[in-house]
């Protein structure tokens, strides 16, 4: 008897049905980064075809590229203004960055009603170091006030060096006898380390003079004030 196979016989219905769904292309969602780009430029789902993702994916990796450039340079401006506002020869700020940094200190004064105050130090004797020694041996004294001054002060308070052998100190929220007491303690911190230049020691004494801000107070007239402040000292302290 013959055989009759299969062949030419149709296959289940549930079996075509399975065929045709493994066969028929998978809608692929588009990943959270497109989707997120897709819904900013308002392109609907159904609109991302290859083609498209294609250009997403390439529009989203130049907006990387911008990114990481603008970071670029904002950190070189950032290192660029730190250069610009720093001291030539000392690690604090020159006198433009200073006086900046005051008018913020008036301004704050100004609007809460409490002030700091604004220290101003001259170094005694400063010609004859340079004279009798260099002024290698100047630039090392100016080197050793302003280390003085940052490594005494609080990391909120401002240090600069005005010119010369002038410096000042912005305190921050600090006021009379206190800020008096605080400008003593580093005029005695400053003399207290006498310095080795070239086989001989010497040491470094400077006179010093403090304004409290106040509201109302203007930045050249603060730092005239506490100019004055310390010619006063000064002239008390020649023998």
């Amino acid at each position: 008897m013959k055989k009759t196979g299969n062949k030419g016989m149709a296959p289940p219905a549930g079996l075509t049905a399975l065929r045709k769904a493994s066969a028929a292309p998978v809608p692929q969602r588009p990943e959270p980064a497109l989707a997120d780009a897709a819904e900013i430029m308002n392109i609907p789902e159904a609109e991302l075809t290859p083609r498209v993702r294609e250009g997403l994916r390439h529009l989203m990796a130049q907006v990387d590229d911008l990114q990481r450039e603008v970071a670029r340079l904002r950190a070189r401006a950032d290192h660029l203004e730190q250069l610009a506002d720093q001291d030539s020869l000392a690690p604090v700020l020159n006198r433009r960055a200073f006086i900046r940094a005051l008018g913020r200190s008036t301004a704050f004064a100004e609007r809460y009603g409490t002030g700091g105050s604004v220290l101003y130090f001259d170094i005694n004797g400063m010609k004859a170091i340079n004279d009798g020694l260099g002024h290698a041996a100047g630039d090392l004294a100016l080197q050793h006030v302003a280390d003085v001054l940052i490594s005494s002060v609080r990391a909120s308070d401002v240090v600069g060096r005005l010119g010369g052998d002038e410096f000042g100190v912005i305190l921050l929220q600090s006021e009379g006898p206190a800020a008096t007491a605080k400008a003593a303690q580093l005029a005695d911190a400053i003399a207290a380390a006498p310095l080795a230049f070239d086989g001989q020691t010497f040491s470094i004494a400077v006179a010093y003079g403090v304004h409290t801000l106040t509201a109302g107070d203007q930045v050249d007239g603060a730092l005239e004030a506490a100019d004055r402040a310390m010619y006063v000292q000064k002239r008390k302290q020649r023998p």
